[in-house]
């Protein structure tokens, strides 16, 4: 394959729209704006370099010389999208755990309200970039005011904090997938609409946009959302006890005093379930991160349109995932149903490494419709291995992880792709399909043995 096949170099009369119509996914909360800033991040550093986009021939022009401002314009959009990425999520890291964990007994609806009004105000700062053509450096600071408030990871914790305190064992996966279609669902209506309203009004429109839906959600939140804890007034925040707690998770269940082989298998449970949610959701991101750069170059040359609806079929998955997985759950458990899920990921992955069609591209998005029924049953299933006062500890460090998968999925399948073209251009989603296998592996054995526990139970009781 040549090198330029790499940098997917269209015509002047598509190139200069395709950066407009990157779809808007999950425009309405903070990881959501990402592809709205890295297009203008893009666009900037362009006109700074002096790189128009025209300066190489069409898609199909697989002769023609890389374009050396446009790898430059690559690498410094990258590097600033780590740079942004890498601050919030260090920041976020000890704010996630040190709100999440305090909202067990300070109540959910702050840690619902705060991080709506960071991501309100990152939006703002972005706009004063854009309205006043300040250094895209200051994008970073709006990241950091963000990842101070807690970030989107924050309203992920309380969000699912608040679902497990609401529902019961027998329910809880089924809600948390509800929780998540809702996500996908954002997605697709922001896939839709978003690349349109960016090629027919520009970046500051969708920015207030996204300024105005988090207002709006922090306001939900404190007129309609009921507490679902008692809070206690004499909580402390600014305290290293929230931080011990999170730890405590993972270092013992129950009184440490009297730890039992029960107690053991538990803990063990949680480190190897949040390692399987690690793989998942990494595999996830990095696969997501690399669509739309597979698609718009050779073969498939897709334009503005087929992105959309490809992105559209992306976020679906999400609801026929939660439909899949409620018929599933009458006559399977959820290890099993997840299992599914796995193995539907894979064999769309394996398909869409060796994509070189539109409708092959397709095919592998369709097999790819349950890819979202393991990541809710993991969720439930950590939520039932701790405590109902330990829900918010739980999930605000299974928010870190989440967050720590974007970085990890971000460097991984961007270096990935690039240093495997040589050999398969879908390298990096086959290298997803076979990582899917270890967290399939895992959790059918966890499910084999307390199946067998079980039974040995039923069989010493009777």
């Amino acid at each position: 394959m040549e090198d330029s096949d790499t940098r997917a170099i269209l015509p002047e009369d598509t190139l200069t729209s395709v950066d407009d119509d990157i779809p808007i996914n999950e425009t309405f909360c903070n990881n959501e704006e990402w592809p709205l800033s890295t297009q203008y991040l893009w666009d900037r550093i362009s006109e700074d370099v002096g790189y128009n986009g025209t300066k190489g021939g069409g898609c199909a022009n697989t002769s023609g010389a890389p374009d050396p401002l446009q790898k430059e314009v690559e690498t410094l959009t990258a590097h600033w999208n780590l740079y942004i990425n890498l601050g919030g999520f260090a920041v976020g890291l000890f704010v996630v755990t040190l709100l999440g964990s305090w909202s067990d007994q300070g109540g959910r609806r702050p840690v619902l309200i705060l991080p709506s009004l960071g991501l309100a105000l990152q939006a703002g700062v972005y706009l004063v970039v854009m309205y006043l053509k300040l250094p895209v450096a200051w994008f970073l600071l709006g990241r950091l005011l963000s990842g101070l408030s807690g970030d989107f990871n924050t309203i992920l914790a309380g969000c699912f904090a608040y679902v497990a305190d609401t529902s019961d064992r027998g329910s809880r996966t089924f809600r948390v997938a509800v929780l998540e279609a809702c996500l996908g669902l954002a997605g697709m209506l922001a896939s839709i609409i978003g690349g349109q309203w960016r090629r027919a009004q520009g970046y500051i429109n969708p920015f207030w946009l996204v300024l105005a839906t988090n207002l709006a959600a922090a306001l939900y939140a404190y007129l309609f959302v009921p507490e679902s804890v008692t809070p206690d007034p004499s909580a402390k925040l600014f305290t290293t006890r929230h931080h011990r707690a999170v730890y405590r998770l993972y270092s013992a269940l129950g009184d440490p005093t009297e730890i039992s082989s029960y107690t053991k298998w538990r803990r063990y449970k949680l480190w190897l379930y949040i390692f399987c949610f690690f793989l998942v959701v990494t595999v996830h991101f990095g696969s997501r991160e690399l669509y739309v750069l597979y698609e718009l170059s050779s073969p498939l040359c897709w334009g503005p349109g087929l992105i959309g609806w490809g992105s559209a079929a992306q976020n679906l998955a999400y609801l026929s995932s939660l439909l899949g997985l409620r018929t599933m759950q009458r006559c399977l458990e959820d290890s099993w149903v997840s299992l599914v899920g796995l193995a539907s990921n894979m064999t769309g992955l394996v398909v869409i490494s060796l994509a070189n069609t539109t409708e092959l591209m397709f095919t592998g998005y369709g097999l790819c419709f349950l890819y979202m029924a393991a990541t809710p049953v993991l969720r439930a299933k950590l939520s039932k291995l701790v405590g109902p006062e330990e829900q918010g500890a739980l999930f605000a460090s299974v928010a870190c992880v989440e967050g720590l998968c974007s970085l990890v999925a971000s460097s991984l399948f961007n270096s990935l792709y690039p240093a495997t073209l040589h050999i398969m251009k879908g390298f990096p989603f086959l290298f997803g399909a076979l990582l899917l296998l270890i967290p399939t592996g895992i959790i059918g054995i966890v499910e084999c043995r307390d199946q067998r526990t079980d039974r040995r139970e039923d069989a010493a009781t009777s």
